[in-house]
């Protein structure tokens, strides 16, 4: 697994992630909340299986 999520694509992320587990426990208590984990894991990660398909790396070039 070599990272292929960069920076910027990471925070947004993990914000994303964490807002939409949050509306789990403070908004409606629905489903979407739970989808939150996708981006969370991968902002944590660093890896995005469907990037790896389909050849797209937002890491920053060495």
């Amino acid at each position: 697994m070599v990272n292929n999520v960069g920076g910027v694509d990471r925070i947004l992320r993990i914000v994303v992630g964490l807002v939409l587990i949050a509306l789990v426990f403070v908004g409606p208590q629905t489903a979407w909340g739970w989808v939150g984990l996708v981006p969370l894991l991968t902002g944590l990660i660093g890896w995005c299986p469907p990037y790896s398909m389909l050849g797209i790396n937002t890491c920053a070039k060495k």
